[in-house]
């Protein structure tokens, strides 16, 4: 039984939905994040609280749900003042490092890490604020996500994890070069995430005619709920020419670079073992949220079907846990008591507020978790016209808000989501209960009066800054991998796709 604090591991990807790696029944080939699953806990219904970039990562480092911080999307500052589990693991004596993206928007580009190895991919100013009176932003994504896929011999998101790669992989050696304070390493990547180019080294680790097509795929109009085709014209993938090669492309394209995030965490893991750190390192592996890549017809996120809210979550220290998979919904705000927990920190000695998710340790250790507590996400980004709220209890999974019909769904019975049971009255007294606890969680009113103020003074500043000299929001001004990183008024879909096809 392990009696020191654990250093800590902090892996991440970007869009990674846990139904298509082999610990949840998926067919993508992870021999590394397989090996961490046999030999750790891994939780199967894990979600993350908000849809999209920002918001979740924001909401998973403070312990907060999103609408609480004021992070309604992926413009939204995330404010200094808010402690994160980096601050509070340097309480606990810890070393804290940050390689990867997180997405921070503001002037503080740290947050309680004493460092970041690499500069924000995103733009870190408010030019990515939405709002609610437009339908769409030139950064929002489109069909060519879909009908681009396929191979490249490079692309910025591959340099950006490259650089995250090294960096990571050279601070363990500084820090097996140290004492033996404990550290905190994020190492956060971008890949999955769109675009779906892939080495080829990894594309052809997959037989393309193998690559499944969606399993739930574009149901007819009168058929769908109302968000989903919102989201399909959101996205802009209604009567876009998508043939099922594009889909099929692109899902073996998001397989080939869901292979390429393994090899990276196997490399990490090497390096934890031959620098000796491995035995006393809690690794923790998981995602900021999914992907639909096709199902039901949609791509990307910013939907609570299960595809886009659930995250894989495995925590590997065979120091102390044994080999399990937990069956109980947790979330990604869960994450900020659980290393606390391990860090042998006590948060009610030290939290100047509530926080909204609890400890997984007890889980980890076997501890019955019959009784855990339901699981909240939200909605307040573009691509809805008022917030749009998630609740998940047991078997049932609630959506409301957002200007549409109340949707009802039964987990066990319907995993892929198809059977609306909102109007049952089999299941009236579980939607009662969901929407209890919505009311209880959300002033729907009161939340939507302050997304359009925040909005509204977002654009304004932002607009502002681009008169005369503009501020500098990063941490690192110089560096020699900027070229990958996304600045000034290009947009993403043109940015993104800087790579150097194989056609």
């Amino acid at each position: 039984m392990a009696t020191k604090q654990p250093n800590l591991l902090f892996i991440q990807a970007d869009q990674l939905k846990p139904q298509v790696l082999p610990m949840y029944g998926g067919p993508a080939l992870t021999p590394h994040v397989s090996r961490l699953a046999d030999s750790g806990v891994t939780f199967d219904n894990a979600y993350c609280n908000f849809p999209l970039c920002a918001p979740s990562r924001f909401s998973m480092l403070s312990g907060m749900l999103a609408s609480k911080i004021g992070a309604y999307d992926n413009g939204a500052e995330f404010p200094a003042h808010l402690p994160t589990m980096a601050h509070y693991l340097r309480l606990a004596g810890y070393r804290t490092s940050l390689s990867g993206k997180q997405h921070f928007v503001g002037p503080d580009m740290l947050h309680g890490f004493e460092e970041r190895l690499v500069p924000e991919l995103y733009p870190t100013d408010f030019s990515w604020t939405p709002s609610w009176e437009e339908l769409r932003m030139d950064s929002n994504n489109n069909a060519s996500g879909v009908t681009r896929s396929g191979v490249c011999k490079r692309s910025v998101q591959i340099d950006h994890d490259e650089a995250v790669f090294y960096r990571a992989k050279a601070k363990l050696h500084d820090f097996a070069r140290m004492d033996d304070t404990p550290f905190f390493l994020v190492a956060s990547f971008t890949h999955p995430h769109e675009p779906y180019y892939a080495l080829q080294q990894y594309w052809d680790l997959y037989r393309h005619d193998d690559i499944s097509l969606p399993d739930t795929p574009l149901q007819p109009e009168e058929a769908r709920e109302v968000h989903t085709t919102r989201m399909l014209h959101h996205a802009m993938l209604i009567d876009s020419g998508i043939t099922d090669e594009h889909v099929r492309t692109a899902r073996h394209g998001y397989l080939a670079n869901v292979s390429y995030f393994d090899d990276m965490v196997g490399g990490l893991i090497k390096t934890l073992k031959d620098t000796g750190l491995l035995e006393n390192t809690a690794i923790v592996v998981t995602a900021d949220h999914g992907d639909m890549l096709g199902e039901h017809g949609l791509f990307y996120k910013k939907h609570f079907f299960e595809d886009c809210i659930r995250v894989p979550l495995i925590l590997h220290w065979p120091e102390r846990f044994g080999a399990s998979h937990q069956s109980r919904p947790s979330s990604l705000v869960d994450l900020l008591p659980t290393l606390c927990d391990l860090a042998g920190l006590a948060l009610e000695d030290h939290a100047p507020h509530p926080l909204d998710g609890q400890s997984l340790v007890s889980a980890c250790e076997g501890a019955d978790t019959s009784t855990a507590a339901p699981v909240y996400a939200e909605i307040t980004s573009e691509g809805v016209p008022t917030p749009m709220f998630m609740v998940r209890k047991e078997r049932y999974k609630l959506l409301s808000g957002g200007d549409a019909p109340p949707v009802l769904f039964d987990l066990v019975n319907d995993p892929h989501e198809r059977s609306n049971l909102a109007s049952d009255p089999a299941h009236a007294d579980a939607r009662r209960d969901l929407e209890a606890l919505t009311q209880a969680q959300w002033d729907s009113d009161t939340l939507q009066t302050l997304i359009t103020i925040s909005q509204r003074q977002r654009r304004l500043v932002h607009a502002a800054q681009q008169k005369g000299k503009s501020p500098n929001w990063e941490h690192q001004t110089e560096d020699a991998t900027t070229p990958w990183i996304h600045r000034g008024p290009e947009g993403y879909n043109d940015w993104a796709w800087k790579g150097i096809d194989d056609t």
